[in-house]
């Protein structure tokens, strides 16, 4: 992943916000929406884009584009910032390979623990049994 050829690849779209800020609210479009085509990148190997879509197939669209907002401040600068942030968090998280599971074998103190609890718990129900003659 190369993030300086990303960065180029990112699109910003400023529109008007909701939510509080009075009558800047319906003056100033400050809410920043932040989209990215996986397929189109070209700072993205072919790996990393299948990983991506597998893991945030849920936020992607059917062109396999992400698009995320961000109104949490008046300022669109800040804006841009935090959604810029966060995309970056939300695609090095898809990009973490998961560790190979390794198969262990069972300890055998753990195998002889389990059968001699067996046996005491066999020895006890016995012992509990009227006696046959």
């Amino acid at each position: 992943m190369e993030k300086e050829i990303i960065l180029n690849e990112l699109q910003f779209k400023a529109v008007r916000s909701s939510g509080p800020g009075g009558q800047n609210v319906n003056k100033v479009s400050s809410k920043v929406i932040l989209s990215f085509s996986i397929e189109n990148s070209s700072g993205l190997n072919e790996e990393e884009k299948e990983r991506i879509k597998k893991k945030l197939s849920s936020k992607l669209t059917n062109e396999f584009t992400l698009i995320l907002n961000s109104d949490e401040d008046r300022s669109q600068l800040k804006n841009k910032e935090i959604a810029t942030k966060r995309f970056f968090e939300i695609l090095e998280k898809a990009l973490v390979k998961p560790k190979v599971r390794k198969a262990t074998k069972t300890p055998k103190s753990a195998i002889e623990k389990r059968l001699k609890q067996k046996k005491s718990t066999s020895e006890t129900k016995n012992s509990r049994r009227k006696p046959e003659f």
